[in-house]
């Protein structure tokens, strides 16, 4: 099946919010195997809706809609849908009575234009919304399903786990089953990992393999399609295995782990613990660290010296030190990683230092960067790097090299 996700809300085209709910309806639409061609973002407006709305049942089997089912005038989803299909909307007596609670509970009278929040496609089917007003609809019309829903998140999620995602599993062929599986790799680029699997992308059929770059990662998504979960996971593992050959030293997990949550697990499975010396990242490797549950076991705690005078104060950095090489530099990262060790009594310790921009420092050029670690029994390692990027950029890329490279070592 063919779907086109059609968001409705003059705010999205002014940048007022962002149009989370597409990427929301492609990843679950996906996991059910219906391809996701075309998103499109049209405001409360009723002809350019209805034009968007034609247009769309050309080339689409599944037409899903958000937002646009509210109270007011220029809520015209339902409308303007009813307009397209020919199909009139009717007054669903459940759904009125749903409204009258939801204000009663509340304290509040129902004004006279909430009514029409509960009014439905003639022979259509009405999703409940347990967090909002507006219920959901469905209609078959035209050889197309048309999918209408709330457009705040927190409504539209959680009816379309609940009731959506059952309504199109009753419209897919029950022999078919579409299984995906995500492999996570850090330390090589987009284009180098595409360029050393090219073949095996060229020659997709089932399963597809597809990358994807995000945050200073690139992950690779294999999605078969077969009669079974466990015909799928077949159909995968030819293809990973090859995957795993080429490019497995820079694989760190599959699925939705993080590089925080394998290092948590490595140093908790080793019973070793780390501590930290943030300065350019300000604390965000122990922020990634701690958002693991579990972690307390693997993480002991940390310093955030930002300025010259903390590294001094609180880590006993020489000024000499300082002066010669200065805050940016390989020495500082080095001592910056064994006094963390040090002072906190920890197995290993993680130094970052450098220059997150978006101004030069000590005349050292934006994004370069040093990542030191101090290991027992073995000479602390320090990593130069030169990021791109803006400055949240260069600072998320450089927490993930600092766990990277502990990764590297535990394993």
């Amino acid at each position: 099946m063919r779907a086109e996700i059609v968001a409705v809300g003059t705010e999205l085209l002014l940048g007022q919010i962002v149009n989370t709910n597409a990427q929301f309806l492609s990843e679950e639409l996906a996991k059910l195997g219906i391809d996701v061609h075309y998103q499109t973002v049209v405001g409360d407006n009723r002809k350019r809706l209805e034009h968007v709305i034609r247009h769309a049942n050309g080339r689409a089997d599944v037409i899903i809609l958000s937002g646009g089912l509210g109270p007011t005038d220029d809520d015209l989803t339902r409308e303007v849908v009813s307009e397209v299909t020919g199909v009139p909307l009717v007054m669903h007596p459940p759904s009125l009575s749903r409204l009258k609670d939801f204000f009663e509970r509340r304290g509040r009278s129902m004004t006279e234009n909430n009514r029409k929040q509960a009014l439905v496609f003639k022979g259509g089917t009405v999703f409940p919304n347990e967090n909002g007003t507006a219920p959901g609809l469905a209609v078959e019309a035209n050889a197309c399903h048309y999918v209408l829903l709330p457009g705040p998140p927190r409504e539209l999620k959680p009816m379309f786990r609940k009731h959506v995602i059952p309504y199109f599993r009753r419209l897919l062929p029950s022999e078919e089953v579409v299984h995906s599986r995500v492999l996570r790799f850090f330390g090589i680029g987009e284009s180098q990992l595409e360029t050393d699997i090219m073949d095996l992308i060229h020659c997709q059929d089932n399963p597809t393999i597809a990358p994807l770059a995000k945050e200073g990662e690139v992950t690779l998504r294999l999605t078969a399609k077969a009669a079974s979960v466990a015909e799928a996971e077949a159909l995968i593992e030819r293809p990973e295995k090859e995957i795993r050959r080429r490019v497995g030293q820079y694989l760190y997990g599959t699925g939705d782990v993080t590089l925080a949550e394998v290092v948590v697990k490595r140093l908790t499975a080793l019973r070793k613990t780390v501590a930290l010396a943030e300065s350019c990242t300000g604390g965000l490797v122990a922020n990634m660290i701690t958002s693991v549950p579990g972690s307390s076991e693997a993480f002991l705690g940390g310093y955030v010296c930002y300025s010259g005078k903390a590294k001094r104060k609180w880590l006993g950095i020489p000024a000499s030190v300082l002066e010669e090489h200065g805050t940016v530099s390989e020495q500082t990262a080095r001592w910056l990683a064994e006094k963390s060790r040090a002072r906190i009594s920890s197995d290993y310790g993680i130094g970052v230092t450098g220059v997150a921009g978006p101004d030069r420092v000590e005349d050292k050029p934006v994004g370069l960067v040093y990542v030191g670690l101090a290991s027992p029994g073995k000479e602390t390692v320090v990593k130069p790097l030169q990021l791109t990027g803006l400055r949240e950029t260069i600072q998320v890329r450089a927490a993930k090299h600092a766990l990277h490279l502990l990764y590297q070592h535990l394993i």
